[in-house]
């Protein structure tokens, strides 16, 4: 009986070993505690992590993120109408990629917030500038965007948009230069207020397609630029004039990509602020159609293109309203994207 006994102690012994974890390693988490990672907006929290966007920022927000820093502005005047983008390029300092420690996106404050105190938040602000033929969730003071059609300057298709949880991220709002690459090139030194500025800043923010927006992460112009190469010479001139307005430097790569870029288009202008039309004061019922983009003031007679072969000639095409040189003889179909 005691050899039995014996042998049933040890295989007891051998079961416990065998189950129990190994040393310092940690209980599997429950399977509740798992998220998913598919990309999509949330309107409230369920088991749907966000989407994986450059910055982590969150989809289609359901409130609108208020402002509590003083300052918020940039800590150098924009470009003016009709500088040269080769010409801000050549003042920009040239060094080399900071440290990335220390960055995270809380650096650049809340996501999508009000800094112009527009009752809207700063993603709906750019889809209703970017989108055309948009409808509008009723009782939102005419802020929030629930469908629109998107000329995608990235490929140059057309993409249609409808916000909702699995749909929200095939349009995304692109930081033009990355809130990584910007910690990495200066913007360790700006304010917390100016940060975020920089990430809310409408010249530094572009409704895009979603999965080029991933792609690109947070690439400077010598690791990506857009697959559509008629939209390069506005896409690295807007990526200056950010630079330029937040006292931002460049990588030696950087600056030659950026030259070889606007080899093409040499008399490339470097755009200024490009905001957002305003908000209604009052919602109407229903779902109402949206009106045009509001065009900013007309610039100088030198920021003009006599015809669209001017446009295509200088790299800026398709041309939007809000961006130097747009004008309504440009734009045909009158949707507010000119020479197409």
């Amino acid at each position: 009986m005691d050899w039995i006994a014996g042998s049933l102690a040890g295989l007891l012994l051998i079961s416990a070993t065998a189950c129990a974890p190994a040393a310092g390693s940690s209980p599997p988490a429950p399977a509740a505690a798992v998220e998913s990672s598919a990309a999509g907006a949330s309107s409230a929290p369920t088991a749907s992590a966000t989407p994986p966007e450059t910055d982590a920022a969150p989809l289609d927000p359901e409130s609108t993120p208020g402002v509590t820093l003083s300052g918020a502005s940039a800590p150098h005047q924009q470009p003016a109408y009709a500088s040269k983008a080769l010409d801000v390029l050549a003042a920009l300092p040239v060094k080399g990629r900071a440290p990335k420690t220390g960055y995270s996106r809380d650096q650049f404050g809340q996501a999508w917030a009000d800094v112009d105190r527009n009752g809207c938040d700063t993603r709906n602000d750019t889809l209703r500038r970017d989108l055309t033929a948009i409808a509008l969730k009723p009782g939102t003071h005419d802020c929030v965007v629930l469908s629109g059609v998107l000329n995608d300057p990235y490929t140059a298709t057309l993409i249609n948009f409808l916000r909702g949880n699995t749909t929200s991220a095939a349009v995304q709002i692109d930081h033009v230069v990355a809130l990584s690459d910007a910690w990495q090139k200066g913007a360790q030194q700006l304010s917390a207020a100016q940060r975020l500025s920089f990430a809310n800043d409408p010249l530094n923010l572009l409704a895009v397609d979603g999965p080029s927006n991933l792609r690109k992460s947070d690439g400077d112009a010598a690791t990506w630029l857009p697959p559509n190469k008629s939209y390069r010479c506005a896409y690295v001139a807007r990526q200056i004039s950010v630079k330029s307005s937040y006292g931002l430097w460049v990588t030696q790569a950087e600056h030659d990509a950026m030259a070889r870029a606007l080899g093409d288009c040499p008399d490339a202008l470097a755009p200024t602020s490009l905001a957002a039309p305003p908000a209604q004061a009052a919602p109407a019922p229903g779902l109402v159609p949206a009106q045009a983009p509001v065009p900013v003031p007309p610039a100088p007679a030198a920021a003009y293109y006599a015809n669209c072969a001017a446009v295509r000639a200088a790299g800026a095409a398709p041309i939007r309203a809000g961006q130097p040189g747009y004008s309504s003889k440009l734009d045909r179909d009158g949707d507010g994207v000119g020479c197409e």
